[in-house]
């Protein structure tokens, strides 16, 4: 029997708290389509609270069989504050896969079953302590669409309150305030290398650029 992705996907996000295993697993043993494919089960190899490894054993579009590994980040949020100068507010950390420092706008993960706007709300707060009244969604990022399901929100965050940060014992996140111009320079420059970091800093200066050319259209 071959069911519909949607119905699994409903399952497997509803399913999926560590209470719901063995039902969970039920579902992952189902033979169900996923586009061209056809997934014959699921075998989940690792899994923390960041990451899940799963290979499936398919049937491929072209009808043979096969394998196919995916990893799940868990969702993600990631914030450029602003304030009314212009300047945005980036981190600056040590990132073990890198294995060196690396410039970042805020960023972080949520929760399960956490709302994305929420979840960057704290973030802002306890990485670099900023509050912020204005929360521009710019939308949705995929780090990587061919093995890895890891969605990031992104936001932009104006009308800015400082206050002190409240950083996890892991994290020693040091802030750097620079202009937008120059944030966009160090993009290109690939001083910034952080997929979601660049795509939220190049949206981020298009929608402001686009707030300018209506507020001179009003006038």
């Amino acid at each position: 029997m071959v069911i519909k992705l949607s119905l699994f996907l409903n399952a497997y996000a509803q399913f999926s708290s560590i209470k719901h295993i063995p039902l969970l697993t039920y579902f992952l043993s189902m033979e169900r389509k996923h586009g061209p494919w056809v997934i014959k089960n699921t075998a989940t190899k690792y899994k923390d609270k960041f990451l899940m490894l799963q290979v499936d054993k398919v049937t491929k579009p072209d009808g043979e069989p096969g394998s196919y590994a995916t990893v799940r980040l868990k969702t993600g949020v990631a914030i450029l504050p602003i304030d009314e100068s212009g300047n945005v507010f980036l981190t600056k950390q040590f990132r073990y896969a890198l294995g060196k420092q690396s410039i970042e706008v805020i960023s972080g993960g949520i929760e399960d079953d956490g709302n994305p706007l929420e979840a960057a709300k704290r973030e802002a707060k306890e990485e670099l302590g900023i509050v912020a009244d204005e929360w521009i969604d710019l939308g949705i990022f995929d780090l990587e669409t061919s093995m890895v399901k890891g969605p990031v929100y992104l936001y932009m965050a104006r009308d800015l309150k400082l206050k002190s940060a409240d950083q996890d014992s892991t994290e020693d996140i040091k802030p750097l305030k620079v202009s937008m111009a120059e944030a966009l320079t160090m993009v290109m420059d690939s001083k910034i290398t952080h997929g979601p970091s660049c795509i939220l800093i190049l949206k981020a200066n298009m929608a402001l650029q686009k707030d300018l050319f209506q507020k001179k259209e009003i006038l």
